[in-house]
């Protein structure tokens, strides 16, 4: 299963406009509740649009148990949904940036108001300034500022997970 190959999903859809953000509305909200259902994110995907296809359907439900089992693994293998590293450089800024929106709506759809961390408070702040990044940006410096960012991704993402998993507040939606 390949990022280009679920992108296309998403082509000329309203609610979603890439699987990078598609997968970061999974991953925010299997952190918050990691009881979440495939067939609540994929509905909230096509919100509004045409549903998808039982193959497509499939695949996408696919992705989500992924993620699920990534998130809960004691390898931290978990990564965000992006672009192969031959992708453009502007193609995975903008997929950066559309993950960290997705991970942002999952997160606040089903926060609702909760107490969290000054910890984890920062780290949704630092996911925020993400969706500001510039996608012009080109060069080394710039390739290995977007590597370090998907790393700090990734190990916030485990963070919150855990925060939220362990402070009682996974819920069932």
């Amino acid at each position: 299963m390949t990022y280009q190959h679920i992108d296309n999903f998403f082509t000329r859809k309203d609610a979603v406009n890439s699987a990078a953000e598609a997968h970061g509305l999974a991953a925010g909200m299997l952190c918050m509740n990691a009881r979440a259902q495939s067939s609540a994110w994929i509905k909230q995907l096509f919100e509004g649009d045409e549903e998808p296809n039982s193959e497509q359907s499939r695949i996408l439900s696919r992705l989500f148990e992924e993620t699920k089992e990534s998130l809960e693994s004691d390898d931290y293998d978990f990564e965000p949904f992006l672009p192969e590293d031959d992708a453009p450089l502007r193609e995975q800024i903008i997929a950066l940036i559309d993950w960290c929106q997705g991970f942002l709506f999952g997160v606040g759809a089903l926060n609702q108001g909760a107490e969290q961390s000054g910890q984890a408070t920062e780290i949704l702040r630092d996911i925020a300034e993400f969706t500001k990044l510039d996608p012009e940006a080109e060069g080394e410096e710039d390739e290995a500022a977007l590597i370090e960012i998907t790393e700090y991704l990734r190990t916030a993402v485990l963070l919150l997970r855990a925060e939220f998993s362990s402070n009682g507040r996974t819920r069932i939606h």
